[in-house]
């Protein structure tokens, strides 16, 4: 078992960048996990947009 404090892993929400400009309501948002002390800038990665039906890029926000 893991002591808190010591984890480097921490959750992180992804929100779809493309779905702010189309203007459509709604948004698609993904939760994953990321190390933290390793990579400290914010992730980014392709997901798949159920309401504009295709892959777009998926920024992490705060």
């Amino acid at each position: 078992m893991s002591k808190k404090g010591k984890d480097a892993r921490g959750q992180v929400i992804l929100e779809c960048t493309e779905m702010k400009e189309s203007g459509l309501p709604g948004t698609s948002r993904y939760i994953t996990t990321k190390n933290k002390k390793n990579t400290t800038q914010r992730l980014e990665l392709k997901k798949y947009n159920p309401i504009l039906k295709r892959y777009t890029i998926h920024r992490e926000i705060k």
